[in-house]
């Protein structure tokens, strides 16, 4: 690994169903790296799974524990990420377990590898990406993120779609000039994602379709194999449909199912006039430069809006008086995670008992103002009513406004009124 490296660090985690995996950037680095669990290999996955070894009361974590529990040296702890999802008490042994905790121990220990490429404490991000991204998980992750106690408040998550757009957008411009296509397979199911660019608008907006097929299930034979049989010909035709009549010029295919070499006449057809990539590391780097973007350690491609399921599909604003002319406060921006979506201020109210927001959808639909009623709000002079709004996003298209009267300081105390009113952005 060369010489530790005594600077600020940024980190991309991925928490994946079965690996983790942890990449890495630093300010004097050309580009992220993926951390290697074996030194001098690309063994970037990192096992999901805990042992206790009940005598010692001992953790182990990731490659060592599964290999303690093969054996039987303690119990063995699968689906870390699912079963804190769940949120129901974990029994290992005789002793019950909160899943979160859990997961943060697993975390935490995983997170020690770091320590090869400079010191812990020196960690100034992380972005945590995962498979999907709703309110459960987004509180599972806030949960972990606050057990973990790091000596940095800035952490962040987002989706594997998310993490695909980052990634495709730190790539040279040449292999997304068109559409590209992810392929992941687990041996369970495959996931696809087609990446398309809307070069027609301004800014250009980017659209990531996604779909999953279950027919290229494996199961382990007798012999503990799997078995490969018709793989090839069932891939083939499912990406042959999704490349039929469409430029792609980029494909990636992640995932440990296609480590043993079966796809021969799938990959014959996807190289013919396209670029084809075979890796696993491509959400832990795309979470990597989504937090390099977030904080400005690397350039953002400017000029694009991803408008993903995670996504704010709306401008959100009010119209106000600035200076005595009519303008517009921006209170959210389409595009944002839903999840961070949170914003506080002041205004002062002319006159009336009324506010609204605006808003403007980023598809072209029609502008719409919400008008909220302040009933019982205190009469005051023009001018003399100052109101505390607190705009957040409670799922990805439900609006939450909360207004409180603060009174105008020293002649018109505040009445302690607050007001709530939820908002369908669709």
């Amino acid at each position: 690994m060369g010489r530790k490296s005594s600077g600020r660090i940024l980190i991309g985690y991925d928490l994946g169903e079965d690996y983790a995996q942890i990449s890495y950037y630093l300010p004097a680095g050309e580009d992220v790296e993926t951390l290697a669990v074996v030194a001098g290999s690309e063994q970037y996955s990192i096992p999901m799974v805990l042992c206790r070894r009940g005598e010692a009361n001992q953790w182990l974590y990731g490659r060592e524990a599964a290999k303690a529990a093969k054996a039987q040296e303690g119990d063995l702890v699968e689906n870390l990420l699912a079963l804190a999802r769940k949120g129901e008490e974990i029994t290992v042994g005789e002793e019950s377990f909160d899943p979160v905790a859990l997961l943060t121990l697993f975390v935490r220990r995983s997170l020690s590898l770091l320590g090869i490429v400079a010191p812990l404490e020196h960690l100034d991000g992380v972005m945590f990406t995962v498979e999907h991204l709703d309110e459960r998980m987004v509180d599972v992750l806030s949960q972990m993120a606050a057990n973990l106690q790091l000596k940095t408040d800035r952490i962040y998550f987002q989706s594997h779609v998310d993490s695909f757009y980052y990634f495709t957008l730190s790539q040279p411009e040449s292999l997304w000039a068109y559409e590209v296509l992810l392929c992941e397979y687990d041996n369970r199911k495959l996931r696809l994602y087609r990446f398309e660019c809307n070069r027609k608008t301004t800014p250009q907006v980017v659209f990531i379709e996604t779909d999953e097929r279950k027919e290229m299930k494996r199961e382990e034979n007798g012999d503990g194999e799997l078995p490969k049989d018709g793989l090839d010909d069932m891939f083939s035709r499912i990406v042959k449909e999704k490349c039929n009549g469409r430029a792609v010029s980029c494909v990636y295919l992640i995932g440990e199912g296609f480590k043993d070499g079966w796809a021969d006449e799938s990959l014959h057809y996807l190289c013919r006039g396209r670029r084809v990539f075979q890796g696993n590391n491509l959400y832990s780097k795309g979470a990597c430069y989504g937090i390099c973007e977030k904080l400005g350690w690397r350039e953002a491609k400017t000029g694009y809006v991803f408008l993903g399921r995670d996504k704010l599909t709306a401008n959100v604003g009010m119209r106000l008086l600035r200076r005595g002319t009519d303008s517009y406060f921006a209170i959210m921006d389409g595009g944002i995670n839903w999840y961070e979506a949170d914003r506080e201020f002041d205004v002062v109210m002319e006159s009336g008992d009324t506010v609204g927001v605006l808003l403007t959808p980023l598809n072209g639909g029609d502008p719409r103002e919400i008008l909220m009623v302040l009933e019982g709000l205190p009469q005051r002079a023009d001018w003399t009513t100052r109101l505390r709004v607190r705009a957040q996003m409670l799922t990805r298209t439900q609006l939450r406004l909360k207004v409180s009267d603060m009174g105008f300081g020293d002649f018109f105390p505040s009445s302690g009124a607050e007001w709530e009113k939820r908002i369908e952005l669709v």
